[in-house]
């Protein structure tokens, strides 16, 4: 099982390294639909924080099992929405690398929060992470399916976090040890919007 868990942690590092940490870079050629689907796999610092999302709440237990997701899709979809609209907010691509960092932080201690505290982590990194795909958004004429997309991804993103942490959940120690790769991940993108 270490085993397994180290070559997770590598593989990750690995696509980090190669240039695939962040969707962040310019507009796409498309849009509509299908690009807001593909949008948050196209990003590791979207795709981990997504799924690290889920396997927090699986931690976390409850009602915090979907209240947790939920915030997290709402507030995207509001920061997607001040981003479109040119409403600013300060170092967008440091606080999804922090996102990443923190929410794998958050899994590898197995963090216990209220539900208060957890939607409060959760909303203000959303926040972040909608901000960036609002501003990203090709010129199109369904705008609106492009949202569609890419909360529709957020959702199976989170859901594929929530079925690794379920699976997991009798061996806590895979589950932190994804949480340290997804940690150290987010610290190598922070240093690469650094620097």
């Amino acid at each position: 099982m270490m085993v397994r868990a180290s070559r997770i942690v590598f593989l990750l590092i690995g696509a980090a390294a190669s240039g695939a940490a962040s969707a962040h870079v310019g507009a796409h050629p498309d849009g509509g639909l299908a690009t807001g689907l593909a949008h948050p796999f196209m990003g590791l610092d979207h795709f981990l924080a997504m799924v690290a999302v889920g396997v927090w709440a699986v931690q976390l237990g409850g009602r915090r099992l979907m209240i947790v997701p939920a915030t997290f899709i709402a507030a995207m979809g509001a920061g997607a929405l001040a981003g479109l609209y040119g409403i600013l907010m300060p170092r967008v691509d440091s606080m999804v690398a922090l996102s990443v960092l923190a929410l794998g932080a958050l899994v590898a201690l197995s963090v216990r929060a209220g539900w208060q505290w957890a939607v409060l982590v959760v909303a203000v990194f959303a926040l972040f992470h909608g901000h960036a795909h609002g501003t990203e958004m090709p010129n199109f004429s369904a705008p609106w399916l492009y949202f569609a997309g890419f909360l529709s991804a957020t959702a199976v993103l989170h859901a594929i976090g929530v079925a690794a942490g379920a699976a997991l959940k009798a061996h806590p120690g895979i589950l932190r040890a994804g949480g340290v790769a997804i940690g150290l991940t987010g610290s190598w993108l922070l240093l690469t919007v650094w620097t």
